[in-house]
């Protein structure tokens, strides 16, 4: 069918609300990397959805948080300036009848935007039905939202009365992205994304969040198996060792997760060979945030 609608949906909220769950079950693919550790997406992931006439541009952002370091500096920005140029915004909130401050701050900015806003209520499924109407209440005490709408991006409750509702937004338009497309990012950028959130998985506490990912090979062969080398950079020689594992056997884990996902991504036998390298402190070196890809542009 000939896309006649098309527009940019940005995904705001808190850390740990669900944002990139509920991108992968829009858009039905695994495009953002989901973990239940705050702070997992660096980026803004564009995920394409075309459904009838319509096609939906849905941007997963970072979680809004108090910024620690330059990456995290660079993380808020990204947040703010997601909501800039944008056709609606869809505000992702869990089922909490409190409006916290990342809220705040993020309708202040809805507010300013002029846009049609959407409170979406992620994971109904923690809580009773009747216990929701206290949060529709707080949230609709602080901004006169187009909609509110109930879900759970786990299972997919909602979704399909979701959808109808952000067509309603989408401005008359030919399609922003090729037909066959479902993310902007480099099929490199999504492959580091999957090993950095087997990382977030198998490993605890702070070390995760100081590890970045780079594919530093990426070969396909005439038999279209993938040859591919990842580096692991961290911040400290003593997480290089916890990385690796005795015997290296916490990296193999970690690699062998990635690799079936990155196989499922890609489509075809994946060969992934993994190293681990300390960059101390690369969160607070801007020229080292930069060359792990996260960048203004």
């Amino acid at each position: 069918m000939e896309i006649k609608k098309s527009g940019m949906i940005a995904i705001v909220g808190r850390p740990n609300v669900g944002k990139s769950t509920l991108t992968n079950a829009l858009v039905g693919e695994k495009i953002a990397i989901v973990t239940n550790k705050p702070q997992t997406t660096r980026n803004r992931i564009c995920a394409v959805l075309n459904r009838g006439e319509c096609q939906f541009v849905f941007m997963d952002t970072p979680g809004l948080h108090r910024a620690r370091t330059r990456l995290g500096d660079y993380m808020v920005k990204v947040v703010r300036d997601s909501v800039a140029d944008v056709d609606a915004v869809m505000l992702l909130v869990e089922p909490i009848p409190h409006v916290g401050g990342p809220e705040e701050e993020l309708i202040q900015r809805i507010k300013g935007l002029g846009v049609p806003s959407v409170l979406v209520i992620n994971k109904i499924d923690t809580v009773k039905k009747d216990e929701l109407l206290a949060v529709m209440q707080a949230y609709g005490e602080k901004h006169s939202f187009n909609a509110i709408l109930p879900i759970s991006a786990k299972n997919g409750e909602g979704l399909e009365d979701l959808l109808q509702v952000l067509g309603e937004f989408l401005p008359e338009g030919p399609q922003l992205f090729p037909e066959d497309m479902v993310t902007d990012q480099p099929e490199r950028q999504v492959c580091a994304e999957i090993v950095r959130e087997k990382l977030l998985l198998c490993l605890d506490k702070e070390i995760p969040h100081g590890t970045a990912v780079e594919v530093t090979r990426f070969v396909e062969r005439d038999d279209e198996v993938i040859e591919m080398d990842a580096t692991i950079y961290c911040e400290k020689d003593s997480h290089k060792g916890i990385i690796i594992g005795k015997g290296g056997a916490m990296l193999k884990k970690i690699s062998t997760l990635a690799r079936q996902d990155i196989e499922r991504f890609m489509g075809t036998k994946v060969f992934l060979q993994t190293w681990v390298k300390v960059k101390e402190n690369w969160r607070d070196n801007l020229n080292l945030i930069q060359n792990f890809g996260y960048r203004d542009e």
